[in-house]
């Protein structure tokens, strides 16, 4: 968990595999622990193609099946049938020239919004950004991306840096005095 904070979480994200990923876990986080759904980040990538929307999209009711079976992960038919389906929609909209880190970076108008909390019970699980975030992710057809989903995305893939300011990684991600709260 140390090592996910201090190298990964709340880093600037712009490749779709790795949003693909972060959007996926932090689904199959619902009712669970962060630290459960890390420690099958292998199992995941391994099970998931690594994340390729295009050959995750390709999988059949046969693939589902194995799946719930896979204990490397979090075996929960909707979670598993979410991601495909949730793929198939990246898919789609890589097929019509757009990207999901286009949608999503459009969010916060394509800069992190660094935030100045002092205490960790400051944060928020969701704003009027994921909310948005959520809603036209869910118009799409993307399903387990509800506002907490989406915010929880957001600080994972640096659309904002909620480390708080007394922690070395806010100043170290660009928070500054001064920043948006």
């Amino acid at each position: 968990m140390r090592a996910y904070h201090d190298l990964e979480w709340g880093v600037p994200v712009r490749d779709d595999r790795s949003l693909f990923e972060l959007l996926t876990l932090e689904g199959a986080q619902a009712g669970l622990s962060w630290s459960i759904v890390l420690a099958k980040r292998q199992g995941y990538r391994r099970a998931f193609a690594g994340f390729a929307p295009d050959l995750v999209a390709r999988f059949a009711d046969a693939d589902v099946e194995r799946l719930v079976g896979d204990p490397s992960i979090v075996r929960n038919r909707q979670k598993i049938e979410s991601t495909v389906s949730n793929a198939r929609v990246v898919d789609a909209m890589h097929r019509g020239g757009e990207t999901l880190a286009e949608l999503l970076w459009s969010f916060v108008t394509d800069v992190t919004l660094h935030h100045t909390y002092a205490e960790l019970g400051e944060l928020p699980s969701s704003t009027p950004v994921s909310k948005a975030m959520s809603a036209e992710l869910r118009r799409r057809g993307m399903r387990f991306v509800g506002p907490v989903t989406c915010y929880s995305t957001m600080q994972a893939a640096g659309l904002v840096n909620d480390h708080v300011t007394s922690c070395p990684r806010w100043a170290a991600l660009g928070g500054r005095v001064g920043s948006a709260s």
